[in-house]
C-alpha cells in the first residue's frame, strides 16, 4: 500500500512556527517515526507553499497512490482549484489540520476541501496523520 502525504504552506516551519499552536517537532522527524511505526506501508512526502503545485501533487498521487493525506493549511479556506482536484481523483483523501481549525479565527471554519475528502481529522496535532495512515490503510483492506 502506499499513502501519499502532502503538506501545504508554512508546514515547512513545524517546530519553529507558532510552537504553542504546532508543537515543536519537525515535520521530517514525526514523517520517520511514521514510517517505522507503519513499515507495511509506503510513504510519499511532498510539501510545497505553491498552490499549483499541491494542485499538480494531487493530481499525480491521485493516480499513484492508494490514498492521501492532505493538510493544505491556509489553502484549505481558499483553493477552489485544490477542491476541484480532489473531486477529480479516484484515491481517497483524508484532510488534516494539526490545530482545531473551529477554534481558530472565523475565517478558518470553512473548508474548500471537506466535501470531497473521505473525513477530516481537526486539532489532533501531528497524531491525525496517525489516524488519517490508520483509517486509509483499513479502508482499502474493506
Amino acid at each position: 500500500m502506499h499513502i501519499a502525504i502532502i503538506n501545504g504552506p508554512n508546514l515547512n516551519l513545524l517546530g519553529k512556527r507558532e510552537p504553542s499552536v504546532y508543537g515543536s517537532k519537525t515535520f521530517e522527524s514525526y514523517f520517520e517515526g511514521l514510517k517505522e511505526k507503519f513499515p507495511a506501508i509506503t510513504f510519499s512526502y511532498f510539501q510545497s507553499n505553491i498552490e499549483g503545485e499541491l494542485i499538480s501533487e494531487v493530481q499525480k498521487m491521485g493516480a499513484e497512490s492508494d490514498g492521501i493525506i492532505l493538510n493544505a493549511a491556509a489553502y484549505t479556506h481558499t483553493s477552489v482549484g485544490l477542491g476541484d482536484a480532489i473531486s477529480a481523483i479516484t484515491a481517497p483523501v483524508v484532510e488534516v489540520h494539526i490545530s482545531n481549525i473551529y477554534a481558530r479565527e472565523e475565517y478558518r471554519h470553512h473548508s474548500y476541501l471537506t466535501g470531497k475528502c473521505a473525513g477530516v481529522i481537526s486539532g489532533l496535532g501531528l497524531k491525525g496523520y496517525e489516524l488519517a495512515v490508520s483509517y486509509l490503510s483499513s479502508a482499502k483492506n474493506t
